[in-house]
């Protein structure tokens, strides 16, 4: 861990001068300012990362064991299915989805082009709501992170997710402080989710930490968009994932993305749902043709272990 935003900086600057690929050109060399809220979002982001004790749990579709279902699962979707064991090493996870402020200050770092600032995602577009990236977009993002700490930082699993949403492996339906789902009490109303964003629609991204976080102190997961995980995407996965540290299919076409789009329902919510999605978030049509998703729908956090 770094000690200070002094020394954050200076690696920052150690960067600069040695032409790093991910930094600007000496013309459009970085500010003292630019340096700090550099610094600023590292130590935030090293100090809103959360420890996940690892352990063994029972991955998927949990309605077959949970109380009250008569043995039927929450869900028809045969990707979630079946329930398998997995054990996991520790490791942490960030509190919160990356926001817009987070991403640009990315950008502003490795001279990138801010995102989403142009045509209708733009009106989505706020500070303290999740940024809507595509899956390379997320994993340079993390990988910029590991390149400027002492921790490896990446995307995490889906075990992992899903560990870390259900609070260590507990049988809650959704990531909340109690696994429930109520508007106005552990889920933003439909008013609330109209002011998050200049948009006024229900499909707009909630403010991040607008709900309580889950038990272990984890905000949103599964709640506030699609996250994207490491994961290449496999419908029968679960049939022949290993039970240690599953890390997914070795190839594949699209990531396994979890948690509901926004304005989806809430059983789309749900912690053990699976999704698909293309690396850059597009998809095919119903006529075929390959069109742009709505990017605002795909967002992420990391993970991250000690190096």
């Amino acid at each position: 861990m770094h000690n200070s935003s002094s020394t954050v900086i200076l690696a920052i600057s150690i960067l600069l001068l040695s032409g790093c690929n991910e930094s600007k050109s000496n013309s459009e060399e970085l500010t003292t300012s630019d340096q700090e809220k550099i610094a600023t979002l590292i130590k935030k982001t090293e100090a809103n990362m959360i420890f996940v004790k690892g352990g063994t749990f029972q991955m998927g579709d949990f309605g077959p064991i949970d109380e009250g279902t008569n043995g039927l699962p929450y869900s028809v979707h045969k990707d979630n299915k079946p329930l398998h064991t997995v054990t996991l090493d520790s490791y942490s996870i960030s509190a919160t989805q990356v926001s817009y402020d987070d991403f640009d200050t990315y950008t502003l770092a490795t001279g990138k082009k801010p995102i989403n600032n142009s045509g209708i995602e733009k009106k989505y577009r706020a500070p303290n709501v999740p940024a809507g990236v595509t899956w390379h977009q997320a994993n340079d993002y993390c990988s910029w992170l590991s390149a400027n700490t002492d921790n490896t930082y990446k995307l995490p699993t889906e075990a992992q997710w899903e560990f870390a949403a259900r609070s260590r492996g507990q049988l809650y339906i959704f990531g909340t402080d109690d696994g429930t789902y109520e508007r106005g009490k552990n889920i933003p109303t439909r008013e609330e989710i109209r002011r998050s964003t200049k948009s006024n629609s229900l499909t707009s991204p909630s403010i991040i930490k607008s709900i309580p976080p889950n038990p272990i102190g984890i905000y949103q997961m599964g709640l506030n968009g699609f996250e994207w995980t490491n994961d290449w995407y496999s419908e029968n996965y679960y049939k022949t994932s290993p039970q240690l540290n599953p890390q997914g299919p070795d190839s594949g076409s699209k990531k396994v993305e979890r948690g509901g789009g926004l304005g989806e329902g809430t059983t789309a919510k749900f912690t053990f749902n699976r999704r698909s999605s293309l690396p850059d978030a597009s998809f095919i049509a119903p006529n075929g043709e390959l069109e742009t998703g709505a990017i605002r729908e795909h967002t992420f956090r990391c993970m991250s272990i000690t190096k």
